[in-house]
């Protein structure tokens, strides 16, 4: 693969009923730089997935990385918004990022959009993402989500050009698997493929259609979450953790004696499991011929570890390090985690496969 990666969350915006929450409320430049370093020398990426809501974090974290060497997919991400102001968004996005394009030729991707069918409101009905969740369970059972296509493809036509306008360099789109995207208008297919139970038989052969358009195919997210049977539970796609209790943990006032915690169930941390199937999953990608693949994600800094496995968020976390709440990790003491093992599987794996010659691709 050309493309060694993991994804780097400056932090998303998630609204619910009534409250907000942001998976990393405050971000450290200094940090964020740290971060990038050992994503560079130690996890042996090439290449890292900027996200978050913020363009001004976006667009320091993308310059952060860029000087340190590394290819960076900027991915703005805005959550539950109709057409008009997502494509605003992503343009002015755009427009914040070109600079850093000019001053770093052929070094950063623009990811136009992700996943919009079920994060974007105005291609399925239903005003949240429970309702078009449920909606489009039965049209994939029905054989996808093709009577949808139109609506799909005009946003991704708008957003594309309106990028285009302001950002000279290649652009691309996160879709879901079964998105009947018109892929003209991007330069790189993008791809969110998770695998699990219910797609591991057919995993690969689900890549082979984006693959047939002769365009480079990056995988722009995948992952597996820290419990055991997380490949199995049917769960990786939305986790175990108690959406309630977090929810009253982000309120004021009351929040502070509400802890967050996991799900009623017994939960056991498998970080072997999570290490066996990304590694598995990164085989099957490089085999496919796939141009690139993220893992999802570095790290993720509100889904703190616990020795109390009611508590422990990390086991719903997809990240290659387990966050510590006030303490610093024994490997990085500048750091307030500690490597699982899927960081090294992750890493042993990218440092055997180098990518090709920048000529040769």
């Amino acid at each position: 693969m050309n493309r060694n990666g993991v994804i780097y969350n400056t932090g998303a915006v998630f609204s619910g009923l009534g409250w907000k929450e942001r998976t990393r409320p405050r971000l450290d430049p200094r940090v964020a730089d740290r971060e990038l370093q050992i994503i560079r020398d130690d996890l042996h990426c090439n290449a890292v997935r900027v996200s978050g809501t913020n363009i001004g974090r976006l667009t320091t974290v993308t310059e952060q990385a860029l000087r340190l060497g590394l290819e960076v997919w900027l991915s703005p991400f805005l959550f539950n918004r109709g057409v008009p102001e997502t494509v605003r968004y992503l343009a002015k996005a755009a427009r914040a990022a070109e600079p850093l394009r000019r001053q770093w030729p052929g070094r950063m991707v623009f990811v136009a959009g992700q996943e919009a069918t079920l994060l974007m409101r105005g291609i399925l009905p239903g005003a949240t993402i429970q309702k078009r969740m449920a909606g489009m369970a039965g049209m994939v059972k029905e054989g996808g989500v093709s009577q949808h296509a139109d609506a799909l493809n005009a946003f991704l036509g708008q957003a594309g050009a309106a990028v285009r306008k302001v950002f000279g360099g290649e652009i691309s789109y996160a879709s879901l698997s079964f998105e009947p995207v018109d892929w003209s208008p991007f330069d790189i297919i993008g791809v969110d493929h998770y695998r699990d139970a219910r797609v591991k038989d057919r995993y690969a052969q689900m890549l082979r259609p984006l693959l047939a358009h002769g365009k480079p195919v990056v995988v722009t997210e995948f992952g597996m979450r820290t419990y055991r049977g997380a490949d199995t539970s049917g769960a990786l796609g939305f986790g175990i953790r108690d959406n309630a209790s977090q929810a009253l943990h982000q309120l004021p006032l009351v929040g502070r004696f509400t802890r967050p915690r996991l799900k009623e169930g017994d939960w056991q941390r498998d970080e072997d499991l999570q290490a066996r199937e990304l590694t598995e999953t990164l085989a099957i990608l490089q085999a496919e011929g796939a141009d690139g693949a993220f893992v999802c994600e570095f790290v993720a800094p509100e889904a703190t570890y616990s020795d109390e496995a009611r508590y422990d968020l990390d086991m719903n976390a997809m990240s290659l390090v387990k966050s510590y709440a006030g303490a610093h990790g024994s490997t990085y003491p500048d750091m307030t985690w500690e490597p699982k093992k899927s960081f090294q599987a992750v890493a042993d794996f990218y440092a055997s496969y180098q990518p090709l010659p920048e000529h040769t691709r």
